[in-house]
């Protein structure tokens, strides 16, 4: 009986694994070979689905889109994030009101975040637009713009979730001991000198935990363009997830949505390769 124990003690973490995690990937890798609308029995069509792939347009602009907000949003999170973080470092007074204050939209809902920040940028009746009214500056079609909406988005987005990278950076410049410094004092070294030399190789690690963070959480965009643009104007606000969520629940496309998610998880598991190696070549 006592040799039975452990396999007891295990089996509730494998029985979760089997049935929410590796029964689901390998039915949706299944699903990618067949054609499925929920209702009618799956149709085995090979390769057919990854076929329709390639010479889906509409799939590669929702990933480009997607790429585009990363590119915006994942250096402004940074810079604003480590920013706070060296100020909040410091001795300074209500460093715990601002460290809340800051981490404050993190928890909040993002519908509500969202919903707010529709409410700000609206052409007509936005907060932002009506000061910039107020000052006799044109109107910003914050939203409505093809070239501008999906960097509009990636500022609210920033605004949403800096906090938690900001904790995170503050930890790791805490863990940078105060004699470096002063050694860097007496040699002279300058303040972006000692934070080159000093503070990012020790945040290393800090800081590739905040890239990969941001990164998914960046390709997993869907709640902020889905309430706040549809995927428009013109499709530029249109991510991945959004198109693969679209594919499943709107065009009951179950299979090909499933081979766009496998496609798409492909494309994120690259990146973050490629970021892995970029951030520990640079320090």
């Amino acid at each position: 009986m006592k040799k039975l124990i452990p396999y007891l003690l295990v089996s509730p973490y494998v029985l979760h694994f089997a049935v929410f995690v590796a029964f689901p990937v390998v039915f949706s890798i299944v699903l990618t070979f067949h054609r499925w609308n929920i209702i009618s029995p799956m149709e085995y069509i090979g390769l057919g689905n990854y076929e329709r792939l390639l010479h889906d347009r509409l799939f590669w602009q929702a990933v480009w889109n997607t790429i585009r907000f990363l590119l915006v949003h994942i250096p402004l999170q940074i810079v604003v994030a480590l920013g706070l973080a060296e100020l909040l470092n410091r001795t300074v007074r209500g460093a715990s009101f601002f460290r809340g204050a800051f981490f404050l939209p993190v928890i909040v809902s993002g519908v509500v975040v969202t919903i707010l920040w529709q409410q700000l940028l609206g052409f007509n009746a936005g907060l932002i637009n009506r000061m910039l009214t107020s000052l006799h500056l044109p109107r910003v079609a914050w939203l409505d713009d093809p070239a501008i909406a999906m960097y509009s988005i990636a500022m609210m987005a920033t605004w949403k979730n800096v906090g938690l990278y900001v904790i995170l950076f503050l930890v790791g410049l805490q863990s940078v001991p105060e004699q470096y410094y002063e050694a860097a004092d007496l040699e002279g070294a300058t303040a972006w000198q000692k934070f080159r030399y000093i503070t990012l190789p020790i945040i290393n690690p800090t800081l590739f935990t905040v890239v990969v963070l941001s990164t998914i959480s960046g390709f997993s965009l869907f709640i902020e363009p889905y309430i706040m643009t549809e995927g428009g104007p013109l499709n530029s606000t249109l991510s991945a997830v959004m198109y693969i969520y679209k594919q499943a629940f709107q065009y009951y496309h179950m299979g090909y949505s499933a081979t766009l998610g496998f496609c798409f998880a492909l494309i994120i598991l690259f990146v973050v390769i490629i970021q892995r190696r970029y951030v520990e070549q640079e320090n």
